[in-house]
């Protein structure tokens, strides 16, 4: 049976979708990875964003950390220059309430996601326009401190990853 050849549109569909997973792959933001040992946690943070605050003094931020060890640790606090405060919260059954500390279960992920767990920046020393990074430091209970570029998205940035 004959293949049919592309057509320009098939060609224009197939360029977006290549451009379009290029651009994902570029968006998750950037994490040096703390490691204690072959049998500690191994972190990493990968698809961190802010979607562009409609407020002036306040802001969401939202990423992912990975554990590839054998142990897990917990995120005590979050700090940026560019926020007076960061603060934790979880969200239960539709209320939100701040933590203290998040738990990232060994060979496992910690998700910040909108309409989950996510990172509240209040007393914004600026606010974040679109195509800014935020610069943040995270720090865990036995891990070292991870540092992470966080890009800032328009107010919509729906990530396909599903957060």
């Amino acid at each position: 049976m004959k293949r049919p050849t592309p057509t320009g549109r098939h060609l224009a569909l197939t360029g977006i979708a290549i451009t379009g997973a290029l651009a994902l792959a570029g968006c998750g933001g950037s994490g040096s990875s703390g490691s204690s040992g072959s049998s500690g946690a191994e972190l990493s943070v990968g698809a961190s964003y802010m979607p562009q605050p409609v407020s002036a003094d306040m802001a969401a931020g939202f990423l992912t950390i990975t554990n590839k060890g054998g142990t897990k640790d917990e995120l005590t606090s979050v700090t940026s220059d560019s926020a007076g405060e960061i603060t934790m919260h979880e969200t239960n059954g539709g209320a939100m309430e701040e933590v203290t500390s998040f738990e990232v279960p060994a060979h496992g992920q910690l998700v910040f996601k909108s309409g989950g767990n996510h990172l509240m920046f209040e007393k914004l020393r600026r606010r974040p326009e679109q195509g800014d990074t935020i610069t943040l430091k995270l720090k865990f209970a036995e891990s070292g401190p991870l540092t992470v570029e966080m890009p800032v998205k328009s107010a919509t940035y729906n990530p396909s990853t599903g957060h």
